[in-house]
């Protein structure tokens, strides 16, 4: 199922219909569907896609060239007779078959054919100064390794300069997500997205049809489950020497949020790592939205990608017994955590909706921040914070909770009071806003209420 992807798709459409457009780069965590997206913007297109797969590079060339002779551009050549022996000779005919008439080609998961071909950006780079203008060949680099991808928009990197489109591909937003959902109620919607996210690999696996019970069962508590396996993917993400990107998610799964408690855990400094976590939107670096980022003392790490959260968070201590076949003993204990589990995920998800709102100038005006509060000793927190003007002014703040139906009345008193601790009063123009699942109840006038209907359904 191929959902959304408006804006890439407006992006890669602006891209390929300029005039003399230079290669274009897409890039982005694998599942979160880049292929899906190319080949969406291809339809109705002349086009060749080749996806490297580690051959050595006579096997990745004959089998481009079989791909182009499938595609009827082998001209007066016999590319299964005569394949194509270097890749300049690869893009020469392909610059041919372009010459006249635009042509796209997609070389997916191009650090494959660059480790296989270390001289292919060199090549390129040549082949773009010699082409120049001649040929209507829209050429796209596609990757999932992320670095690798990085490493081709360096100042020193033979292709810095040469590209016109940069498009990294993220997981979905809840209201997104929604779309992979059909049919479901938008609390249970909300509950999908809290586990899985928004990789939109993980949403088709889930069956809208069946309880979330059902799902857990098929895709968690049996050996070989998808989502079961997929965890350890995630985290052999790409690291390079010195790097522990596994030992770094189990510390903060495990309640080691600060940068000390994070060393302590792995045995090594964990920076490079972290900042290569936190590129990758798996981690995500939190400070009190009042203070600067950049001078902050009290940051804590928090796991940003919802699938991992649960798979580290809930799944992970029972994998061993999981595979040994407990799956239906366990699955029971699962459930009954996932309550608690889902509390953050939902503020966040809540967060996420208040800069939707703020960035349409719906909620507060002139937003220029939007995260989360707390006092130096803990005691006083406040869920959602926005900040607008230069001034950097309090303009909203928010209670979430993650239940069924909640007291507005009483939760606007108890935001209140964690209000009094940063120094503001009811009497302040700071506007209040409670959340739940499905109802907010006894709605003061003036507070907004907020639900999953409202979060995952498409913007106004």
């Amino acid at each position: 199922m191929f959902v959304n992807r408006v804006r890439e798709l407006a992006d890669l459409h602006t891209w390929a219909e300029r005039t003399d457009a230079r290669p274009g780069l897409v890039w982005g965590r694998r599942r979160v569907g880049k292929t899906a997206l190319l080949q969406e913007f291809a339809r109705g297109r002349r086009s060749v896609f080749h996806t490297g797969a580690g051959r050595a590079a006579q096997g990745e060339l004959l089998q481009l060239s079989r791909q182009v002779a499938a595609e009827g551009l082998s001209t007066l050549r016999d590319l299964t007779a005569r394949p194509f022996h270097d890749w300049d000779d690869a893009l020469e005919h392909l610059a041919g078959a372009a010459r006249n008439e635009p042509l796209l080609v997609v070389l997916d998961e191009y650090p494959e054919l660059e480790r296989s071909s270390p001289e292919l950006p060199g090549v390129i780079r040549a082949f773009l100064d010699r082409a120049g203008s001649s040929t209507k060949l829209r050429l796209l680099l596609c990757g999932s390794a992320v670095r690798s991808m990085q490493a081709l928009q360096e100042e020193r990197a033979p292709l810095y300069g040469r590209f016109d489109l940069n498009l990294q591909v993220h997981p979905f937003e809840p209201w997104e997500a929604a779309l992979m959902l059909p049919g479901m109620e938008p609390a249970d919607r909300a509950a999908v997205y809290g586990l899985v996210g928004g990789m939109p690999l993980y949403l088709s696996w889930w069956d809208a049809a069946k309880s979330l019970r059902e799902n857990v069962e098929h895709l968690v508590c049996r050996p070989g489950a998808l989502l079961l396996n997929e965890g350890d993917l995630v985290m052999a993400t790409e690291a390079e020497p010195g790097e522990q990107p596994a030992a770094v998610l189990h510390a903060i799964a495990n309640g080691r949020t600060r940068h000390n408690e994070i060393k302590d855990w792995v045995g090594t400094e964990p920076t490079r790592t972290l900042d290569r976590l936190i590129a990758l939107r798996l981690v995500e670096r939190v400070v009190p939205v009042t203070e600067d980022p950049r001078r902050s003392k009290r940051r804590i790490y928090r796991l940003a990608d919802n699938f991992l959260a649960f798979h580290l968070g809930l799944v992970s201590r029972y994998r061993a017994e999981i595979d040994r076949g407990l799956g239906d003993s366990i699955l029971p204990v699962l459930l009954q955590g996932l309550d608690d589990h889902l509390g953050g995920p939902w503020e966040e998800v809540v967060r996420s909706y208040v800069r939707r709102e703020c960035a349409a100038g719906r909620l507060a005006e002139d937003v220029v921040a939007v995260g989360r509060w707390w006092s130096p000793d803990n005691s006083s927190e406040v869920d959602v914070l926005t900040l607008s003007g230069r001034s950097r002014t309090p303009s909203l703040a928010g209670e979430v909770k993650w239940a069924k139906s909640v007291d507005a009345g009483r939760l606007a008193r108890e935001l209140d009071h964690s209000l009094s601790a940063l120094g503001l009063h009811p009497e302040d123009a700071v506007r209040r806003l409670i959340a739940a699942r499905e109802r907010v109840d006894h709605l003061p006038e003036g507070v907004v209420g907020v639900t999953a209907a409202d979060v995952f359904s498409a913007p106004a």
